[in-house]
């Protein structure tokens, strides 16, 4: 019998389409999950043993190529969670904006290779969406009643994935609790926020209201919520920017360079590096 159809291939066909440097593939069901080179499965980084190291070498390594010095155990650990927490949230959220579909995935069902820009991905065991949905006809499928209940499996589907993940960085990056989880809501809403960016102006406005939606402030685990604002520019331009609610400490390797979204950028400096972006 030939294999259900994929609820998600649309989804993660268009993000590789809009973002080259992260390519999808979702694996059958009995389908091995990759591995050798730069292959790290998420379960690995989970257990917090070899896997979790040798993730966390590279990103040593790098920031010494980069930028000819060390960084502290601390920062590299950061470092490490944010380049893959923000794929691993887009293979949820991206989903849900486009085809209002919400996949769970746990740890065991995600591959990541950070050197070719490539995510492997079980099929889902179940995935939420909305009455009305073709896919609701599929195996796996759960119907919830109304947009609400689906930002709810979003924020859920997240957690499940993540938790796991921020238990094994926690330590060595020094964080715990609330700022787990604060990174954890950064790195759902720049994702996003970014790749709506790529889809044109119409869906990145459009990102902007459902993360508001989806990350109001009050849904816990996480903490903090979207955060968007608007600052104007030197000749009256709207300049859109977000207040992060966590830090990913790249001042302790380059001081006088702190992200536009960073709490310690003021937003004098914001309108600088916003109105610098824009000319160029």
């Amino acid at each position: 019998m030939p294999a259900a159809p994929s609820p998600l291939a649309a989804a993660y066909d268009r993000l590789t389409a809009a973002c080259p440097g992260l390519a999808v593939t979702e694996l059958d069901p009995h389908a091995p999950a990759p591995g050798g080179g730069a292959w790290t499965g998420a379960a690995g980084l989970a257990a917090g043993g070899a896997e979790l190291d040798a993730f966390l070498a590279r990103d040593e390594a790098q920031v010494l190529r980069d930028h000819g010095r060390r960084a502290r155990p601390d920062v590299v650990a950061s470092f490490g969670l944010h380049r893959y927490a923000w794929p691993a949230c887009l293979l949820i959220t991206v989903p849900w904006f486009l085809l209002r579909r919400v996949p769970r995935l746990p740890v065991t069902h995600v591959s990541y290779d950070r050197a070719a820009g490539r995510m492997a991905v079980r099929r889902p065991v179940s995935f939420s969406c909305l009455p009305g949905d073709p896919a609701a006809a599929l195996p796996g499928a759960v119907v919830v009643p109304d947009e609400e209940a689906l930002r709810a499996e979003v924020r859920a589907a997240a957690a499940e994935h993540l938790e796991p993940v921020l238990a094994a960085f926690g330590p060595r990056m020094r964080r715990r609790g609330r700022a787990l989880w604060g990174m954890a809501t950064d790195e759902i809403v720049e994702g996003l926020w970014y790749v709506a960016h790529l889809l044109g102006e119409t869906e990145e406005r459009r990102a902007v209201r459902e993360l508001e939606l989806l990350l109001p402030g009050s849904t816990r685990p996480y903490a903090g919520s979207a955060a968007f604002r608007v600052l104007t520019g030197p000749d009256g331009e709207p300049l859109p920017t977000r207040d992060r609610v966590s830090c990913c400490m790249f001042y302790t390797v380059r001081p006088e360079d702190t992200c536009v979204t960073c709490p310690r950028t003021c937003d004098a400096d914001r309108i600088a590096k916003l109105t610098a972006a824009a000319a160029a």
